[in-house]
C-alpha cells in the first residue's frame, strides 16, 4: 500500500474532520447566542473560537499517544469508543436533536465570551473529533506527516471562522430548513464515519485473535 504523499495527509485530514467538527452546523446556535452582539463582537468570537478549536485539536493531536498509555487504552478500543460517541452525534443530527442541552444553552446566553465554550467545546471540537485527532496521531511519525495533519486542523479551523464569520448571511440564505437539511446530509456522512471507526476496531480485534 503506497504511503500517502504531504498534501494528500493534509486532504485526509480535512475531509476526515471537517463533518465531525460541522461548522455549518454550529451556524443556528452562533447566530443565537451573538444576535445582540455587534458584527464586530460577532467576527471576534468567530476568529477566537476558531483559534480555539485548532488549539484544542492540535493538543489532543500531540498528546494523544500519551493520553493512550497513561489510560491503558489502545487505539482498537479508542476506535471503538470514539465510534459510538459520532454514531450518537450522528443521531442527534439525523433526529435535529440540538448538540446543547437546554441548561448548557441558558448558561452560555448569559456569558459575554462564547468562544472556548459552548462554541470550541463542546460544538465543534467535541469528543468525536478529539478521538479522530487521536487516532491520526497513532498513524503518522515523521515530521512531515504531522506538518500535514496539522495544517488540515488549520484548515478546519479557517473554515470554521469563514462559516462563522458570515453566519447571518448564511442562515438568512439557508434558513432553518435549509441549514436542518445540510444538518441531516452530514449527519449521514458521520454516521458512515462511526461505522467505519468501529469497523476499524474490531477487524483490528479479529485479526489480532484470529489463528
Amino acid at each position: 500500500m503506497q504511503e500517502p504523499n504531504f498534501f494528500s495527509t493534509i486532504g485526509m485530514a480535512f475531509l476526515t474532520l471537517f463533518p465531525l467538527v460541522n461548522p455549518v452546523g454550529a451556524i443556528p446556535v452562533f447566530t443565537s447566542l451573538t444576535s445582540t452582539g455587534t458584527d464586530e463582537y460577532r467576527k471576534s468570537m468567530a476568529r477566537k473560537t476558531s483559534i480555539n478549536v485548532f488549539i484544542v485539536l492540535v493538543v489532543f493531536f500531540f498528546i494523544g499517544e500519551l493520553l493512550l498509555s497513561f489510560f491503558g487504552i489502545s487505539l482498537p478500543v479508542l476506535k471503538i469508543a470514539g465510534g459510538l460517541i459520532v454514531a450518537h452525534t450522528a443521531w442527534e443530527m439525523v433526529t435535529s436533536k440540538s448538540k446543547l442541552s437546554s441548561e448548557e444553552k441558558q448558561e452560555a446566553e448569559t456569558k459575554e465570551d462564547i468562544s472556548f465554550s459552548p462554541m470550541a467545546l463542546p460544538l465543534l471540537s467535541g469528543p468525536g473529533s478529539m478521538s479522530a485527532v487521536i487516532g491520526l496521531s497513532d498513524g503518522y511519525f515523521t515530521f512531515l506527516d504531522d506538518g500535514g495533519i496539522i495544517i488540515g486542523i488549520f484548515l478546519i479551523a479557517v473554515s470554521c471562522f469563514i462559516a462563522l464569520s458570515l453566519s447571518l448571511p448564511i442562515y438568512k440564505w439557508l434558513g432553518q430548513t435549509g441549514v436542518g437539511i445540510l444538518n441531516k446530509i452530514m449527519g449521514f456522512f458521520i454516521l458512515a464515519i462511526a461505522v467505519q471507526m468501529i469497523m476499524s476496531g474490531l477487524m483490528h480485534f479479529i485479526d489480532k485473535f484470529s489463528p
